[in-house]
């Protein structure tokens, strides 16, 4: 499921498998995270618990409500999806370590690549009126996330500028 960039020195993985959190906050929220700096989406997945700032719910939006934290995302609908914001900030910790191991700068890291897949859906029961028996259906997920080291900015050597020649082209009839 990976890219296959991983194995390069400046990027670190990481990765959980039918972990027990709804599928679509989980996109959402990594959605939310995705090409943000390792320390700015750490703040951020943290203000999420103490709803500080809010998640835009953008695709899976159906009967989410309105808040006012959502404009700052240039959205109207949002939420304050805990469990998600928890399990995506542990993740992101799993990452920060792999890059100390590797021994690279952790401060420069960006969230390159997430993604969210749905994982099989595990059943339970519930007891309904007159006998009946209902699926109580979980919806966990796959998260995989892949952080790159961010390049330096290196100014342009400064050349002279060559003149152009003109060209011009004649048409022949």
């Amino acid at each position: 499921m990976f890219h296959g960039i991983c194995p390069l020195s400046y990027t670190f993985c990481s990765r959980g498998s039918n972990l027990r959190v709804h599928f679509k906050n989980t996109r959402e929220t990594a959605q939310a995270i995705k090409d943000m700096h390792i320390r700015k989406a750490t703040k951020y997945l943290k203000d999420v618990t103490l709803k500080k700032q809010c998640v835009p719910f953008r695709r899976y939006n159906g009967g989410v409500g309105r808040c006012a934290q959502a404009k700052q995302w240039g959205w109207t609908q949002g939420r304050w999806p805990k469990k998600s914001a928890e399990f995506l900030l542990h993740m992101l910790k799993n990452a920060e370590s792999n890059a100390e191991l590797k021994g690279l700068d952790v401060d420069s890291l960006v969230i390159e690549h997430i993604q969210v897949n749905k994982a099989p859906k595990m059943r339970r029961r519930t007891y309904r009126a007159h006998g009946r028996i209902n699926s109580y259906m979980s919806s966990p997920c796959h998260i995989e996330m892949i952080l790159t080291e961010k390049e330096q900015i290196v100014p342009k050597p400064e050349e002279e500028v060559a003149q152009k020649k003109k060209i011009t082209k004649k048409i022949s009839y």
